[in-house]
């Protein structure tokens, strides 16, 4: 099982919010998931991102991959950097 950590998307039509979740990528991108691990609203000032850092780093080291997007959400909270400390 190839586990993705991605963004399903949720709201209504031109206001999009979202949940950042671990899912097998087979699932339906707005289908079923696995754990859901933070939220990520494009319209709101200031903090867009809302995520467990210990979910997060949890399925991180234990090989989730992350989407493009993702990833660059939790590049921006340290996590991909505290995750990689972690292997070592």
């Amino acid at each position: 099982m190839a586990v993705k950590i991605r963004m399903t998307r949720l709201g209504r039509h031109k206001d999009p919010f979202y949940r950042i979740v671990a899912a097998d990528s087979r699932y339906a991108r707005d289908g079923r998931y696995i754990e859901q691990i933070g939220t990520y609203d494009p319209s709101a000032k200031g903090e867009k991102a809302n995520i467990n850092e210990e979910l997060a780093l949890k399925w991180l080291k234990s090989g989730a991959t992350p989407s493009d997007s993702v990833r660059s959400i939790l590049s921006e909270k340290g996590l991909i950097q505290k995750a990689l400390k972690g292997d070592k």
